[in-house]
């Protein structure tokens, strides 16, 4: 009977512990259901941005105050780093904070973007002399967001890059917004405006504006612009823009060596233009396409081309073809022979130097002359030749006068330059010595021409004493004698020093040499010519 009882009882405390037991994970789990969730994980909370400063220094900050001014990039006082980031943000910042004394507070608004972000707010107080300032991110709502840490350390080291990448570059680079105002600079900028002041690298702020760039001035390419430099000498730079959001993006690339440059060529060229105004040759410069691109005013002259005509750049055929018509080449026989005369003078002056003589129909003579210049022009020099072809003439005649006087003598005549060379002879001379004058000039000197007499003559002291006569220098007293031919005829020589050092031969016989036929002229195999060894 007992042992019963002790076993209902022990049942019976089994069932309640059970019933017990599933009562208090009943109520954990209702107690869970029940509990409210604070805040998301993927949004803890996170302290408000809060700056404590004391004029420029800064008292106190949030830990998210404090790594806003670590991720600032610009090196200088806490003011100055906080400056950098809430001045290109908020109108008239500086301004508002002058005044925060005689308000106590002030709140402003981020200017609007076109990004579509909420505009940032920010909230200064005055707190017993010090400045309290709060920023506030709507879209944030004083929450964080959970990031992965490799995720958030690529992108620190992308950041560190690109901040290094902008401050190595010797470009200048900035950012202003649509008012036109500096919002962001690279170093090379910061210290080209001097905004950074190098007795403790405070940024000034606002950046001043260096380039007075009008709005869309730079829309359709690079604009050369200039700043002052020490000395009032100018600074150049290629300006390049390019539209962003919420303003422009400006790249100043440094042109001083350019800007030099192109003055040296300038000054050249106008050296250059200078020079050919005052030649008496006209000069024409034709480019790789054959276009006209310098002329001087001879050129005008000669050619009688009027200036619109020369200014419009023609080209080397229009221009070939404008003087053809105002009749200052040579008539050519007809345009098809003209063209190809024209189209070899141009082949021939681009392969190299070329020259041409034209006889125009005015009588006058040009030289015209053709040479290559680099990447394929050519450039054709006119000059006027007609006194020089002239004064040609006249003494062509007068040498030619002076051959048939000396060919109507009787007495055998020949010069020798002062270097030994036959300068002239006369036909007397060549009946003498059985000679053809016209194989003898240039070609046979006083040596030969000794020899040859010495040969045709009985043995006389006399071309001894003409060897050294011819070698004094000075001595301009006339060496005379009297020889005997082989053929036993007597001959009266007489040499003579004539002005430059050249040398007169005289030969007389007393009765006038005929000239020998020209059969017999070096045809006779018992002697050999003067100029045979």
């Amino acid at each position: 009977m007992q042992e019963q009882w002790l076993q209902a009882l022990l049942i019976g405390l089994t069932s309640v512990g059970s019933a017990v037991l599933a009562l208090m994970v009943m109520s954990v789990v209702l107690s869970r259901r029940a509990k409210p969730t604070v805040r998301s994980h993927a949004h803890p909370e996170l302290e408000e941005t809060v700056f404590l400063f004391d004029d420029q220094d800064l008292v106190d900050a949030t830990a998210p105050a404090r790594t806003l001014l670590d991720a600032t990039p610009v090196a200088g006082s806490d003011w100055a780093r906080l400056s950098t980031f809430i001045a290109p943000r908020f109108e008239k910042f500086a301004e508002a904070m002058s005044t925060l004394a005689a308000n106590g507070r002030l709140e402003l608004t981020e200017k609007p973007g076109d990004d579509g972000k909420a505009q940032l707010r920010l909230i200064a107080e005055d707190i017993a002399g010090l400045a309290r300032i709060t920023l506030i991110d709507p879209e944030a709502e004083g929450r964080g967001i959970m990031v992965d840490g490799l995720s958030q350390r690529a992108l620190e080291d992308e950041l560190d890059l690109l901040r290094q990448t902008l401050d190595k570059s010797p470009a200048l680079i900035w950012r202003e917004d649509a008012n036109g105002d500096v919002t962001w600079a690279n170093r090379a900028y910061i210290l080209r405006s001097h905004a950074l002041e190098t007795a403790d690298e405070t940024l000034i702020w606002p950046l001043p504006k260096m380039f007075a760039v009008p709005q869309g001035a730079l829309q359709h390419g690079p604009r050369r612009l200039r700043i002052e430099g020490e000395g009032e000498t100018a600074i150049w730079f290629d300006t390049h823009s390019f539209p962003i959001e919420s303003g422009t993006l400006y790249f100043a690339l440094p042109a001083d060596a350019t800007v030099r440059a192109e003055k040296a060529l300038r000054d050249f060229v106008q050296t250059l233009t200078k020079t050919f105004a005052d030649l008496p040759i006209g000069l024409a410069i034709f480019d790789r396409q054959r276009q006209l691109q310098l002329f001087n005013p001879a050129l005008l002259d000669l050619t009688q081309l009027g200036p619109e005509f020369l200014s419009g750049r023609p080209t080397l055929y229009a221009f070939l073809d404008r003087l053809r018509e105002a009749r200052m080449m040579p008539e050519p026989k007809d345009y098809r022979s003209w063209r190809q005369q024209m189209t070899e003078l141009e082949k021939a002056a681009a392969a190299g130097f070329h020259t041409e003589t034209w006889s125009l129909p005015s009588g006058q003579t040009y030289r015209v002359t053709g040479r290559p210049h680099p990447d394929g022009a050519v450039a054709f020099l006119f000059e006027d030749i007609s006194s020089e072809m002239s004064l040609t003439r006249r003494f062509r005649a007068e040498i030619e006068m002076t051959h048939e006087m000396l060919d109507q003598m009787t007495e055998a005549v020949a010069v020798f330059q002062a270097s030994g060379e036959m300068a002239l002879s006369n036909a007397a001379y060549g009946a003498l010595w059985r000679v053809e004058p016209e194989t003898t000039l240039g070609q046979v000197t006083l040596l030969d021409a000794l020899k040859l007499w010495q040969n045709d003559c009985d043995p006389d002291p006399i071309w001894a004493r003409l060897r050294d006569y011819a070698l004094r220098l000075g001595d301009k007293t006339p060496l005379s004698g009297q020889v005997r031919l082989k053929s036993g005829n007597q001959i009266d020589c007489r040499f003579s020093i004539l002005h430059g050092g050249a040398l007169m031969a005289r030969f007389s016989t007393g009765h006038r040499q005929e000239p020998l036929p020209a059969q017999q002229i070096g045809g006779s195999t018992d002697r050999p010519l003067l100029n045979a060894e």
